[in-house]
């Protein structure tokens, strides 16, 4: 029998869990988020390529409350809205349709807002640069919802196109 001190390590990298596998172990209220997601992903694509950002985005807020967000973003909001945007990166991923950050932007912002968290659409630009170079992301409460938020100071925020007419 070998010494374990002495025997090579095993070099293959643990399994990962299949995607079903992975899937089960979402617990069921994010299973149902990533449903949701599944099928307004492709619902805001076509939005956007037929009438555009302005009409998609004025659409999608006929979605959400008419009031005003009222809900502060505590600690816990803020978690469970990171988680969210998680899931839409992941859907989004994993579609047959495709997917963009303005897309998953839109999808997490009408989420957020249907909740009554102060979510803001932030889209940036990176002016007098070819080839045209945007990102979009989703902030509640001053905190963005997105891994890579340090790249946010690369693309200036505009203002929302609603603001702007």
């Amino acid at each position: 029998m070998a010494d374990p001190e002495t025997a090579p390590a095993d070099p293959s990298p643990p399994a990962r869990p299949s995607r079903l596998t992975r899937w089960r172990q979402l617990p069921v209220d994010e299973r149902l988020i990533a449903l949701r997601l599944l099928l307004l992903l492709p619902v805001i694509d076509v939005s956007l390529r037929s009438v555009g950002l302005q009409r998609s985005w004025a659409w999608l807020a006929r979605f959400t409350r008419r009031e005003r967000p009222t809900l502060a973003p505590d600690a816990a909001a803020v978690a469970a809205s990171l988680r969210l945007a998680e899931l839409a990166r992941a859907v989004g991923a994993r579609s047959p349709w495709p997917t963009s950050c303005l897309r998953q932007a839109l999808a997490v912002w009408l989420l957020l807002r249907r909740r009554q968290l102060p979510a803001e659409i932030k889209i940036g630009v990176i002016p007098g640069n070819l080839p045209f170079q945007a990102h979009a992301w989703v902030e509640v409460g001053g905190v963005a919802l997105d891994p890579q938020a340090s790249a946010h100071t690369a693309f200036p925020p505009m203002s929302p196109p609603h603001e702007r007419l």
